[in-house]
C-alpha cells in the first residue's frame, strides 16, 4: 500500500512539474532621472539583447550582433536608427533629441545610456516607446521616472506605446 501511494505521489509530482514549461519574460526597464542642475534627462535602459537583436534583424533583414565581438559599425548604425524611431520624448510639447552615450553588457542584458539636454523646466513629458513591442504582444517596457523628487511609472506594450506624465 505504501509503495503504491509513493508511486502515485511521485507520478503526479512528475506530471505536474513536466506540464509547466519555463516561460521567458519579455521586459525592458528604463530609468529616467531629471537632473535639474544640469537641465537634462538622464536615461538608463536595460534590454534583453537577444530580443533587441531579433527586433532589429526582423526590421532590417540582416543578422544584428550587439554587445559582442561580432558587433559591427553597421549594427550600431541600425541600433541608433531603430532607437530614434521607436523611442521618442517630448518635453512640454516639444520633441527632443535623445542622445545615445554608451552601452555595456551585463550578462544577457544590454545596458544603454542616453540623455536629453536643454530642459530648464518640465511641465509635461510625453513618451513614445515601441522598442521591441511592435509585433511582440508579450513585450513590456517599464519606465520609472524621478522628476524633482516625484516618482512615476509608465508601462508600454504593443497596444499602448505612448504615455504622459504631468508635473
Amino acid at each position: 500500500m505504501k509503495k503504491t501511494l509513493l508511486i502515485t505521489f511521485f507520478g503526479l509530482l512528475f506530471f505536474t512539474v513536466s506540464s509547466f514549461s519555463i516561460h521567458k519574460f519579455y521586459v525592458s526597464l528604463y530609468q529616467v532621472n531629471y537632473a535639474a542642475e544640469k537641465k537634462m534627462l538622464q536615461i538608463t535602459a536595460r534590454i534583453f539583447v537577444d530580443d533587441l537583436e531579433s527586433a532589429l534583424s526582423k526590421k532590417y533583414q540582416k543578422k544584428i550582433n550587439l554587445g559582442s565581438q561580432k558587433e559591427t559599425e553597421q549594427d550600431m548604425i541600425f541600433f541608433k536608427k531603430y532607437m530614434n524611431e521607436k523611442f521618442v520624448i517630448k518635453v512640454n510639447g516639444q520633441s527632443k533629441i535623445i542622445n545615445f552615450l554608451s552601452k555595456e553588457m551585463d550578462g544577457d542584458v544590454l545596458i544603454c545610456y542616453f540623455n536629453v539636454k536643454d530642459i530648464p523646466k518640465i511641465n509635461s513629458l510625453e513618451v513614445f516607446n515601441a522598442v521591441i513591442t511592435e509585433g511582440n504582444s508579450e513585450q513590456q517596457n517599464i519606465m520609472h521616472f524621478s522628476i524633482l523628487g516625484v516618482k512615476n511609472t509608465l508601462l508600454f506594450t504593443e497596444s499602448s506605446s505612448t504615455g504622459v506624465i504631468n508635473h
